[in-house]
């Protein structure tokens, strides 16, 4: 931001002294802020130093990493870990193997010769987001196949039955099956949604 305070400045020919006028401070002040020595500027006084020199600060945002979850969604994991044959490695939080991918498989089982991430949630509202979300995961996460654990409540089951074509498309294999096939060790088969 600081460097385009300047290149800002310096493209519209205006001195550092005409802007710290506009601002209300002195030329040494505003240089001081340009060459980042005044530690740190918020996203108000950034706004207001672009605003000076003809820039408008645009703030956005975009989905990086994992968000911060809360007991119902560990719950959920160890409640599907009990469900799973001790033969199969049952590894959590772990990355896409991508450096500098902030992704991860919420649960990633690994038997023999197969793979399958998981992706736990507590209560999903946007079934296109989702779909995404996972659509690229499987696509980066070196893995067989993707289901979808769901905390088993009144609201999740409605968003199922909701968006049953869409979902079942992705997830064809009935739950109580993949929990079977898991139980005795062998792989879940194409994707599942699990409620627990």
């Amino acid at each position: 931001m600081l460097g385009e305070l300047r290149h800002g400045r310096l493209d519209r020919d205006l001195s550092e002294a005409e802007v710290g006028k506009a601002l209300g401070i002195s030329a040494s002040q505003y240089s001081r802020i340009e060459r980042g020595l005044t530690g740190g500027v918020s996203i108000e006084r950034a706004s207001v130093l672009l605003a000076a020199v003809g820039l408008e600060l645009s703030v956005r945002v975009f989905p990086s990493g994992q968000p911060i979850r809360d007991a119902g969604h560990a719950a959920l994991i160890d409640r599907f870990r009990q469900g799973v044959a001790k033969s199969i490695a049952f590894r959590t939080e772990v990355p896409l193997p991508i450096p500098g991918d902030l992704r991860a498989w919420d649960v990633l089982l690994v038997g023999a010769g197969w793979r399958h991430g998981y992706e736990a949630e507590t209560r999903p509202t946007d079934r296109q987001a989702l779909e995404r979300r996972l659509e690229l995961k499987a696509r980066d996460g070196e893995v067989d196949a993707v289901s979808l654990l769901l905390i088993d409540s009144r609201h999740n089951r409605e968003f199922v039955r909701a968006n049953r074509p869409a979902l079942l498309a992705r997830f064809p294999v009935p739950s109580l099956r993949a929990l079977q096939a898991l139980a005795a060790g062998f792989d879940p088969g194409r994707g599942s949604i699990i409620l627990l």
